[in-house]
């Protein structure tokens, strides 16, 4: 009879330490939702790896229905930018491009390409804040950002035909994104940034090895034949991007760089090291392109300045020089020791 008291007592008493336990591991758990540890709705990423050749965003496989003739429009503006608002369109009202680039030219594949600043997306993520601009910003003024920087020109109007049909052909790319925009390929690849200045006369090697057969020896581009557009775009000079866009700074055009050239490279499958596309990126940069007016109006914090900006001012006392050809650690270790702002460009 004790043996058997002593027997319930034990199994009595283990319920109660399972019990006990559950419902502390229960108010764990909960309190773990409570505080939104768990994910309840995790960003879905996208994968990308769909070119303009695919069903989702070939533009020829569309029919000319009503709804379409904007969409359209804004493909053919993206491809053939200086035909409609280049230079020698035919109509020096609609002149908006300084230069003749394409929006094809940077951002590949009619803006599908990973890592080469695709735009699938791009229209969930505005409004978004631009530290060049310190604010938040709407997508028709990130568009303007390009025309009077990478296309050298002036703003088009925000309700104008042509704005509107860019805005409905990035609509179009973006209608498979995730609400928040955020998509596998997103931008540009991350390379790491050699610990000295750039080496010009590598740079100039690596170009003269890879690049001369599209843009050739002087960095002029070819144009297509009988169009108004470049097959491969000038790197300096009048006709190519100013120094006030995003592509003059180092680091982003190696970045560029390493995930698409020489024209065909994917991300997976780079050709140039991470040195060679630093180098030949400050090769290029390092010749004359034409002036973006007002640039000293950019960044009106200077803390949000990327160090790699070939133009002044800064919030440092590195020479202009390092902020243009390296190297950037020291600057980068700065702002980290000053400010606690860690830039990677």
């Amino acid at each position: 009879m004790k043996d058997d008291t002593t027997y319930l007592i034990k199994k009595l008493r283990l319920q109660v330490t399972v019990c006990c336990s559950l419902m502390v591991l229960i108010g764990i758990a909960t309190l773990l939702f409570y505080f939104d540890v768990f994910a309840k709705d995790p960003i879905q990423v996208v994968d990308i790896t769909l070119g303009p050749i695919e069903t989702k965003y070939d533009i020829s496989l569309l029919d000319d229905s009503a709804e379409n003739v904007e969409l359209k429009l804004g493909h053919e503006l993206f491809i053939n930018t200086p035909k409609y608002i280049g230079p020698d369109n035919g109509n020096p009202d609609m002149v908006y491009a300084g230069n003749r680039l394409a929006c094809n030219n940077c951002h590949l594949q009619s803006g599908t390409k990973p890592f080469s600043a695709p735009l699938i997306g791009i229209i969930n993520r505005f409004p978004q804040f631009r530290g060049r601009e310190n604010k938040i910003g709407t997508i028709e003024e990130r568009i303007n950002g390009c025309m009077e920087r990478s296309m050298n020109g002036r703003i088009l109007p925000p309700d104008g035909k042509e704005m509107q049909a860019f805005i409905t052909y990035l609509t179009w790319l973006s209608r498979f994104a995730p609400e928040d925009g955020k998509v596998a390929g997103q931008g540009f690849v991350k390379i790491e940034i050699p610990n000295r200045k750039v080496d010009l006369i590598h740079g100039q090697q690596v170009f003269e090895t890879n690049c001369i057969v599209c843009h050739g020896k002087n960095g002029q581009g070819v144009k297509t034949a009988g169009s108004f557009r470049y097959q491969f775009p000038p790197l300096w000079g009048k006709d190519s991007y100013n120094n006030g866009a995003g592509m003059t700074r180092v680091i982003t055009a190696a970045q560029f760089i390493k995930a698409n050239m020489p024209f065909g490279t994917t991300h997976d499958a780079p050709v140039l090291s991470d040195e060679e596309a630093y180098d030949v990126a400050g090769y290029i940069n390092h010749h004359q392109r034409p002036e973006k007016p007002n640039r000293e109006a950019d960044f009106p914090d200077l803390t949000k300045k990327p160090v790699s900006t070939p133009y002044g001012p800064y919030a440092d006392n590195f020479p202009i020089e390092q902020h243009r050809i390296g190297p950037f650690q020291p600057i980068m270790d700065f702002y980290k020791s000053e400010f606690n702002i860690v830039k990677s460009k």
